[in-house]
């Protein structure tokens, strides 16, 4: 029985360490041609929210206090969720050769990549906080919940990484539908205008995207100081469970025939 329990530690142990190093490998490929490399991690959210300042804050500057903020929460998270996604699609495709010669599970690959967003993601954040510091916003006690917002968000972008990466293999065209369709589900998600503003119908459509979940919870923890409705709890739990169990459940059932088609 003991021996049982060290080898399954063992092999727990490998699992994670195969993680690591396949996340490291993900990372130093994607900066691998930068002179700045990790920094662009840290620049890029800066110089976005610069230009979408420049554009955007004369038009919302009565709709939205501190609009850098307000734009800058929505871009972490929404950069989370895209960059996850993506590269959680095309996971099983592009270790095509380590699948047939590595004894690591398929999902692995998957979580992986997952991973590797959420690295990217801690990496911006450091631009986050130095904005946060920048624009003189207090801290408060609320912002201890952040983490447990990252928290569902990755929980809810590994089930469509799961779902995404299993389609992707059988039908590759899915790949240039998605980037579309996140198009659209970027401009669902108000990264960058006031919910208020919209129409009725609108405003519902916005609230029942799940990505918008994540994001409110964040503007109110991160730049309203107060805890989130309890409607925007239950919604951002929710889509993270279910979201998780289901792309699981889709992933188990077709990964026998992932082998087949690669």
């Amino acid at each position: 029985m003991k021996d049982k329990i060290e080898e399954k530690i063992e092999e727990r142990r490998q699992y994670f360490f195969a993680i690591k190093q396949m996340v490291a490998r993900e990372v130093k490929r994607k900066y691998a041609r930068s002179y700045l490399g990790i920094a662009w991690s840290v620049l890029n959210p800066l110089l976005t929210m610069a230009v979408m300042s420049m554009i955007f804050s004369t038009i919302f500057k009565r709709s939205i206090e501190n609009y850098p903020i307000y734009y800058l929460t929505a871009s972490l998270f929404w950069q989370l969720f895209s960059g996850a996604t993506q590269s959680a699609m095309t996971a099983l495709v592009d270790n095509r050769s380590l699948l047939l010669k590595v004894k690591l599970t398929k999902q692995s690959f998957v979580i992986a990549r997952i991973f590797t967003a959420l690295t990217n993601f801690g990496y911006s954040c450091v631009a986050y906080v130095l904005m946060l510091l920048i624009f003189k916003v207090e801290f408060n006690i609320y912002m201890l919940l952040f983490p447990i917002d990252v928290l569902f968000m990755l929980l809810f972008s590994m089930g469509i990484g799961y779902t995404l990466c299993i389609l992707y293999v059988f039908f590759a065209d899915i790949k240039y539908l998605y980037s579309v369709f996140l198009t659209l589900w970027m401009y669902m998600s108000a990264l960058f205008y006031p919910v208020d503003n919209l129409s009725d119908i609108m405003r519902q459509v916005v609230n029942a995207n799940p990505v918008y979940s994540y994001i409110r919870f964040a503007r109110d923890i991160m730049l309203y100081g107060k805890l989130p409705e309890p409607m925007v709890w239950v919604k951002v739990i929710a889509w993270g469970i279910l979201s998780f169990l289901a792309g699981y459940v889709i992933f188990k059932k077709n990964e026998n025939l992932v082998m087949q088609r690669i």
